[in-house]
């Protein structure tokens, strides 16, 4: 059957109501129900890879593959609910594997092709995967570093030859698909039940577990109606800058363009600014998703105009937020706003800007109609106008995880008197709108003032010659700490710290100007780009 996702999310006497079905499985709701449409020849994902060239794959032939991927996974004797640990890069063989181990009722752990072996062997070993999914050439560094997790099973994608491990059995994907019948009767999983498994940073320094359940897909209507701007009448081609593992694309340009029925283009391997524009251009994309460093290589470093991408009516932005001046520039060059959004592992985007309202600079955005978000004071009450409050998101949303893998304490911190606590700080002005303020250990005390690290950040990228920068308290003389700005000066910059140090006493109030400023070369990253903060502290306070 079809889902009909008007039913789930509905205003009733002015209030917004879910109405979750008792059962649901993503991998159907993505796939299947569109085999059994006018879609079922339609292009579900198009992939671009710069040594293999341009790879297609419908939503017959992707329901086709994945029930083969299903009856796979049966064929090894895989226990429903296990977890299948993905590690691939953007190419068909992901959704496959993705959605065929949900069709089996297993459940897909995503990870990152840029983690080093060890690292996936810690997560092969937290999440008890039994069964691999990766890349023949991936295979040899893996091999070796998987000997004391539970992986019983490994199947390799991609052509040639590849080692063999006595105490794993190692299959070929492509071999093993052919043997296998194109017809799957889908797990019929409640929405309750667990779908996936990703993980993020952890406070232990591991990262953690975030297990979703099936029903997180639904949870995400919000922000496919208020964040993307999709037609109902026609097909979108919707491209994302990132890697599926990412929980930003894995969400926003593979589970919400598939679940309305839209076309997927990705891309995979080296790229610089003019790849994106290009990729619109080639596949006349009128949807594009990207991180700020992204849109900002595009302004800097290319010639595109709105002029040479027509096809092109919608931009979105996550994960860092996007500098005033970028978001002029882009709207003045292309003729239309970037809509930006927050959003976690946790709960995926639910504070977006959307069509429907002006792009308030500085802003993040509204909350979603559909989630009931709360900024919450110590006592749990709710906060005035433009108070500052902690981000806090009722434990009914469906969007909501089900819980941290393996870490019942952390969960029962986060999740208690029957609220999300999502560790985030935000105001909220009287028009509505949500100013990030960050995380509670981002916040900045100095001399008695609590200042935003992202107030000033927007400030300094404002600064023709800043790239990129980052804003943090440094601790002198024990408990005094200043305010300081980490700057990436932008390509052939000739700015100086004693020039940024007077932009910041121009353009913030006395007690947010940095006191002092750093030129750096770059920042240290989370694999998806993510500053991390505390490692920079640590940097500097190295050199002093």
């Amino acid at each position: 059957m079809q889902y009909s996702l008007d039913s789930v999310l509905k205003q009733v006497n002015g209030q917004w109501q879910w109405e979750i079905p008792e059962h649901f499985n993503i991998a159907y709701a993505c796939i299947d129900q569109h085999s059994e449409t006018d879609k079922a020849n339609q292009n579900a994902l198009i992939i671009e890879d710069d040594v293999l060239g341009e790879t297609s794959i419908s939503y017959q032939g992707l329901a086709n593959q994945t029930s083969k991927f299903a009856n796979l996974l049966e064929s090894l004797d895989l226990e429903k609910g296990e977890r299948v640990l993905i590690r691939l890069p953007n190419q068909v063989e992901y959704p496959i594997a993705f959605f065929g181990s949900i069709k089996y009722g297993a459940i897909a752990v995503p990870t990152s092709t840029l983690l080093a072996a060890s690292e996936v062997a810690y997560l092969a070993k937290d999440s008890g995967a039994k069964v691999l999914v990766t890349e023949k050439s991936m295979w040899p560094k893996l091999s070796k570093a998987l000997a004391d997790s539970k992986i019983e099973k490994v199947i390799l994608t991609g052509d040639g030859d590849f080692p063999v491990n006595e105490a794993i059995t190692v299959l070929d994907l492509n071999k093993q698909l052919a043997a296998q019948s194109a017809s799957f009767e889908t797990y019929n999983s409640k929405a309750n039940d667990p779908a996936y498994l990703v993980y993020t940073s952890g406070t232990t320094g591991y990262p953690k577990g975030v297990l979703h359940a099936h029903r997180a897909l639904l949870g995400r209507l919000p922000a496919s109606k208020y964040w993307f701007d999709l037609a109902s009448n026609v097909t979108e081609r919707i491209m994302h800058s990132g890697k599926f593992n990412w929980t930003y694309v894995l969400g926003s340009a593979l589970m919400d363009p598939l679940l309305h029925g839209h076309t997927v283009i990705a891309y995979e391997g080296k790229n610089d600014a003019n790849t994106w524009p290009r990729l619109i251009q080639k596949h006349q994309c009128s949807i594009f998703i990207g991180v700020p460093t992204i849109y900002r290589q595009i302004v800097q470093k290319t010639e595109y105009t709105k002029f040479d991408l027509p096809s092109l009516k919608h931009c979105m932005s996550a994960g860092e937020h996007l500098s005033d001046e970028m978001q002029h520039i882009w709207e003045e060059r292309f003729g239309k706003p970037i809509y930006e959004a927050i959003g976690m592992s946790e709960v995926s985007y639910y504070i977006s800007q959307h069509k429907k309202a002006k792009v308030k600079p500085g802003a993040a955005g509204f909350i979603q109609p559909g989630h009931f978000v709360e900024l919450l004071d110590e006592k749990l009450k709710s906060v005035e106008v433009m108070q500052e409050g902690l981000i806090s998101i009722r434990e009914d949303d469906p969007g909501l995880f089900l819980k941290y893998w393996k870490l019942p304490e952390e969960t029962a911190e986060a999740k208690c008197n029957g609220w999300f606590f999502t560790g985030d700080y935000a105001k909220q002005d009287e028009d509505g709108y949500i100013w990030f303020l960050g995380r509670k250990d981002d916040i900045i005390n100095s001399f008695g003032y609590r200042i935003s690290p992202h107030e000033i950040e927007r400030i300094i990228k404002t600064h023709p010659q800043v790239a990129d920068c980052v804003a943090l308290g440094e601790n002198i003389e024990g408990d005094k700490t200043l305010v300081v700005i980490c700057v990436i000066p932008a390509d052939n910059a000739s700015i100086s710290e004693q020039d940024l140090y007077e932009f910041g006493q121009q353009h913030l109030a006395k007690y947010k100007a940095p006191k002092k400023v750093y030129l750096l070369q770059d920042f240290p990253r989370t694999k998806n780009g993510k500053i991390l903060r505390n490692q920079l502290i640590q940097q500097l306070k190295s050199k002093q």
